[in-house]
């Protein structure tokens, strides 16, 4: 028996990850689910978007399963993504993008992993006004030897684990030559290390042209904390939307699965939000628990009903009448 912490999220949290919950459960997995709060919701009812129940869950069972959570922009408090990536040291952020043969898109056959710095660079939220006046503000990008070493190891073990061939270092090293320069240093140096590893390196506006361009050519990327984030969100563009996109946060001895897509208010409690990411992510979690037999029934089921294309929510078929609830119970009966 697993032990998870669910935090269903605000928007349309709640019906994403009760379909998500119920086709997990469906696959055979054993999980203790551990309900606890976060984000818009629970600062309105508690005062603050991380109550001390919820880090206290998740510090006992060390893996989290999340929705979407609303985070203000320009004011208010802070990305709990980047709060709970900091608290728990989840160095890795992993987006696999990868064409589905039922979603009709500009390409098809990509197959890309995004490696992301989760820490550091300039999300690490080191900010502040150079002024009284609040007209000149700076924010400072922090690279450290170790935490470009680990994720970018991370890369390299996932290309082997998962049998891919490839990994590419995207930068700025021309331009940013101390911190952007240190990150491709060190891929140069742990590249060496897998000889079985073809080793490719790309200055990141370049990258982003051939990735939309051919993105064949892309195996795993590893890259820091914010051109990953902006990669992570192209390559999602590649294969049909942030919709179909899970994410993993993974640390030393803790993980965070999610999906990677905003809250959606405007469509809450419709019926209408695709779950599809949050439940890959779930795939995602499940073989992070060594559930690798009811990761592969779970994947299997959802590209069936994906690929069908019947009991999908509109974005991904304008005609079908079916929701999210109809949606998690296609996948259940493909399961079975």
């Amino acid at each position: 028996m697993h032990n998870v912490t669910l935090i269903k999220g605000d928007g349309i949290g709640p019906s994403i990850m009760e379909a998500a919950v119920k086709v997990i459960d469906a696959s055979g997995a054993k999980i203790h689910w551990h309900e606890a709060e976060a984000g818009m919701g629970a600062f309105e009812k508690y005062g603050t978007p991380l109550p001390d129940e919820t880090m206290e869950s998740i510090e006992k069972t060390r893996v989290a399963f999340k929705g979407p959570l609303t985070t203000q922009v320009g004011s208010g408090f802070r990305s709990i993504n980047v709060e709970l990536r900091k608290r728990y040291e989840l160095y890795a952020n992993i987006r696999p993008a990868k064409s589905w043969p039922g979603v009709k898109t500009r390409f098809e056959d990509v197959d890309i992993v995004i490696v992301r710095e989760n820490t550091e660079g300039l999300y690490a939220g080191l900010e502040h006004y150079l002024t009284h006046k609040k007209d000149i503000a700076e924010s400072l990008a922090v690279v450290t030897r170790e935490g470009s070493e680990r994720v970018i190891e991370y890369a390299f073990q996932y290309a082997r684990d998962n049998n891919r061939s490839k990994v590419t270092v995207c930068h700025k090293a021309n331009i940013l030559k101390y911190t952007q320069g240190l990150f491709l240093d060190v891929a140069r140096e742990i590249a060496q290390k897998y000889p079985d590893i073809e080793f490719d390196e790309k200055i990141i506006d370049a990258a982003c042209m051939h990735m939309v361009m051919n993105p064949q050519q892309f195996d795993v990327v590893v890259t820091t904390n914010m051109f990953g984030d902006i990669m992570s969100d192209l390559t999602a563009g590649l294969v049909g939307g942030l919709g179909l996109i899970p994410g993993a946060n993974i640390g030393k001895d803790a993980a965070l699965f999610e999906a990677v897509h905003g809250s959606a208010p405007d469509i809450a409690g419709k019926n209408l939000a695709n779950p599809t990411a949050v439940m890959m992510a779930g795939v995602m979690m499940l073989k992070y628990l060594g559930e690798n037999d009811a990761a592969a029934r779970m994947q299997q089921a959802i590209e069936k009903v994906i690929n069908d294309g019947q009991f999908v929510t509109p974005d991904l078929n304008p005609a079908s009448k079916a929701g999210t609830i109809e949606m998690g119970q296609a996948i259940i009966d493909a399961m079975a």
